[in-house]
């Protein structure tokens, strides 16, 4: 089995893998809403011209103003990943502790950087002898959530040593009050947001960066003059203003989470965790489980760090929670 098709998202490769398998496929393997947010008309000139700065920044404004950050503290970026793979080469902390298990490109970014890698599942204790924590607030895989005043504690001991508090919120928009956004600017805080989970626009690209200037001003010259497109820039300028469809998501992924739940333990299956989006759950043989939905057309994600555990996003139509509920075991 290759890692990519671990991953999740490489519907290609699973079509190719299960040629046989039902079709249309169910991608559940992703963690991204299912119902996107409704982009609207995208002028052609967005699409004609280079992005200009106007566009920036009422991207940015909107941005700063949903996180609750401070305006100066935020960099927009084409997604989150990028940002990961750039920040080691921007801080160069010698000892790093990463929470796990948690989303692999973290520890894979600092060991190709020649950091010492620390995985443990209690990362914010070793505030007083790591050089860098790194976390995810929600976790994913697991969605376990970090109280924000205990990351703040953290940060404090951090400081002391002048070392880095990194906490990528990819999932807060799902739970705005586990954010650290507000302390954005500070001298050791660094915090990643990514646009395509919540509002389930993926492909649109768009991210962001919140951390103080020194951190901004190094990672502003490695993204370049245009680091988002203009079509983007509008969309998320759209997206983040619009508060309403915000809640009423939240809301709505909320009540699925636990129809889905419902789904999952009817037929044996033991959700352990996740958030509404997605959710963990264990089983005997996870590796037969998996290759029995994807022979059926369904697509879940595996992990190479565990032969029980599969995580399973939200179907998207009556039709994709039956055909989930069918290739399930009775």
């Amino acid at each position: 089995m290759t890692l990519n098709l671990l991953h999740g998202g490489a519907r290609d490769r699973m079509r190719e893998a299960f040629p046989d398998a039902l079709a249309p496929w169910v991608d559940l393997s992703t963690g991204i809403n299912p119902w996107p947010y409704p982009v609207g008309g995208i002028p052609e000139a967005a699409y004609h011209h280079l992005p200009t700065q106007a566009a920036y920044e009422r991207c940015r404004t909107a941005m700063s103003q949903a996180f609750g950050a401070p305006l100066e503290s935020l960099l927009l970026s084409p997604g989150s990943e990028l940002l990961i793979r750039l920040l080691p080469g921007v801080i160069s902390p010698e000892r790093v502790a990463i929470l796990s298990p948690t989303y692999g490109d973290h520890a894979r970014a600092w060991k190709s950087a020649g950091c010492e890698i620390v995985e443990t599942d209690a990362p914010l204790d070793m505030a007083s002898t790591a050089d860098a924590v790194v976390l995810c607030n929600p976790n994913n895989p697991d969605g376990r959530r970090f109280d924000p005043d205990r990351l703040m504690t953290a940060a404090e001991k951090l400081t002391t040593r002048g070392g880095w508090l990194i906490v990528d919120e990819a999932y807060t928009d799902l739970y705005p009050e586990l954010s650290v956004a507000a302390h954005g600017g500070r001298n050791n805080l660094i915090i990643l947001r990514s646009f395509g989970k919540f509002f389930g626009l993926a492909g649109v690209r768009l991210g962001a960066l919140i951390a103080p200037p020194s951190i901004l001003t190094a990672l502003s010259e490695q993204l370049g003059v245009w680091p988002v497109s203009g079509p983007a820039l509008m969309i998320g300028a759209r997206a983040y203003h619009d508060r309403s469809w915000q809640e009423k998501t939240r809301v709505r992924l909320k009540e699925a989470r636990a129809h889905l739940d419902d789904t999952l333990r009817a037929a044996g299956l033991r959700v352990v965790g996740g958030c509404d989006l997605f959710r963990v759950v264990r089983t005997q043989d996870a590796a037969s489980l998996w290759r029995r939905l994807a022979q059926k057309g369904i697509y879940v994600r595996r992990f190479d760090w565990s032969d029980h555990m599969l995580r399973i996003g939200l179907p998207a139509d009556p039709e994709s929670e039956q055909r989930l509920a069918g290739a399930l075991p009775p």
